[in-house]
């Protein structure tokens, strides 16, 4: 139970006093970029989805 206690001592000494939080304009500037990155991936996944959705409804009734 003591190693516990010492784990838990530890993990906020190094929270508060080690760890280097972001900026409130830094954690905004990063949620943009990840946001911007979401966009793009799901518009490309979104289209090469209907690019395979259509050569595949080609091949399969124009067969």
């Amino acid at each position: 139970m003591e190693s516990v206690k010492t784990y838990i001592k530890e993990s906020y000494n190094e929270l508060v006093n080690k760890v280097t939080w972001p900026t409130w304009g830094e954690l905004q500037n990063t949620t943009i970029v990840v946001l911007i990155g979401t966009l793009i991936i799901t518009a490309i996944i979104y289209l090469m989805d209907n690019v395979a959705s259509i050569i595949l409804k080609n091949i399969i009734y124009n067969t």
